[in-house]
Parts: C-alpha cells; structure tokens; sequence
C-alpha cells in the first residue's frame, strides 16, 4: 500500500480543493508513492501521537488538526510542533491531516454534531455547491432552552456548557459548526435557527439577539468524532488494511476542565 492510495480515499471523502484558504490540510510530511504498511489515527499530531505510532508499527499518522499549520522558523526540541515534526522524520512517518477538508462535508464534523443530537431534514448551513461550514436542522421535538441544554449535555456525554440566556420558549431549528464558529453566528440566524452550537465563542457573542441563544460545547469535544468517520472511510476502502484508532485518544483533549 502507497502513501498516495491512502490519501486517495481521504480526499474522495473530503476533497483539498475545498479546503478553507488559511487552512493546510493534505500530507505534510512525506510523499505519495512512500509504502505504508500501518495507519494510526488522532485528533492532533502530537509528539505522543508519534510515539505512539512507532510503538504500533505504523508508518502513517493521520489527524483532524494539521501539525503544521503557520509557517515555523526554527526547528528546535522542547516546542511542541519541532518535537512532533522531529520524531515523524526520524521515524520515517507520514503525516496527513484532514482539517476544513472534514468540515465542509456534511457527512464530516457538523454533520456528524447534527446527527448526534437526531436532528432531521440537515442541511449545510453555508452551501458552496454541495460543500459547506456548518449544518442546520430541526430536534427531534420541540425544546425549550432549558430542555436543550440537558439535552445537547447527554448527546455529547458533557459536564460543562457555556451558554448564553436559555429560550424560556419551545423551539426546534438549531444551527452547529465543529470548531471555533463564532464567525458563522451570522450565519446561523440567516438560516432560522433558534440556536446555535460551537465552540471557542467569545464573551461579546455571548450577548445574542432576541429568540437566540448560542452554546460553547469545547473545541475538542465538538469535532473528536471525525477520528471515527476517517477511520471509517479507510476501513470501508480497504477492508483488510491495518488502519487504528489512538488508545488515547479519550485523554488528547489539552484542555482540562477543574470544578
């Protein structure tokens, strides 16, 4: 198996063409024709993540989040980015992200929210022709703010939500965007949405227009599920390929939260 068959599957799924313009999705490290014999997936290319590989024997790492992201100066050990980069070249690992490419299908992050919370009749929320940010859709049954707070908390196993005033009346349109959405809030109201499901929400946002409140579920807790779907994606296209989940994936979220 080639580095290039791998990719090939990814981009079928998540195409680089419709990636965001800041954005710097596809394989950073490595080349297409390389062999891979194993593949491990996460959500960020962490020097934890690499090591992780190496252990498992894979020479492939895949995640959501590109390890490189801006342009980097120095390589230098210590930094978090150098270290990564530092044990995947050693190693002989490459590394592939799948980032805005994940998210603007609707069968990727904001679609996978939509689907965890039942919603019906999805949509994307801002269509490019067939791509997009973001979903939109209609609850299962009406909800007040209240009700979907308890509700959007169960659905993705949360301790913690941010939030602004909860609608004291029933609604059903709710808007999401995996990620750091707040600049799709517009968006969302565009679209009819009583709510709208993010993360990374700043405080000024917090102050929502009458009718509409908005959520702050956690950046990796909004996303973690598209570690699943590209694993899914690899399995489905190779069935007998050697294709794995990180083990620790459960505890890669940096933030932590203290009560």
């Amino acid at each position: 198996m080639r580095v290039g068959d791998i990719t090939a599957a990814l981009e079928a799924f998540a195409p680089l063409r419709i990636q965001e313009d800041w954005d710097n999705s596809g394989l950073c490290i490595g080349s297409p024709e390389d062999e891979v014999c194993g593949v491990l997936i996460g959500f960020d290319c962490t020097a934890e993540l690499l090591d992780e590989a190496v252990e498992k024997g894979c020479d492939m790492v895949i995640t959501h989040h590109p390890l490189l992201f801006k342009g980097i100066r120095q390589i230098r050990p210590g930094d978090p980015v150098s270290d990564a980069v530092i044990r995947a070249v050693r190693a002989g690992i490459s590394v592939y992200a799948a980032h805005t490419t994940a998210d603007k299908v609707i069968e990727g992050v904001s679609g996978a929210m939509a689907r965890r919370l039942g919603l019906t009749d999805i949509a994307i929320l801002e269509d490019e022709g067939g791509y997009g940010l973001g979903a939109v859709g209609n609850l299962p049954c009406p909800m007040t703010g209240s009700e979907a707070l308890a509700y959007v908390k169960e659905k993705f196993g949360l301790e913690v939500v941010r939030s602004s005033r909860p609608l004291e009346t029933p609604f059903r349109r709710v808007a999401l965007c995996g990620g750091s959405g707040g600049s799709e809030i517009p968006a969302a109201i565009r679209s009819g949405a009583d709510l709208y499901i993010s993360a990374d929400i700043s405080y000024h946002h917090f102050f929502t227009p009458k009718g509409f409140m908005v959520m702050d579920i956690g950046h990796f807790e909004s996303e973690v599920e598209i570690v699943e779907i590209l694993c899914k994606v690899i399995r489905e296209k190779f069935p007998t390929f050697a294709v794995r989940i990180s083990d620790t994936l459960g505890r890669s979220n940096p933030v932590r939260y203290y009560y």
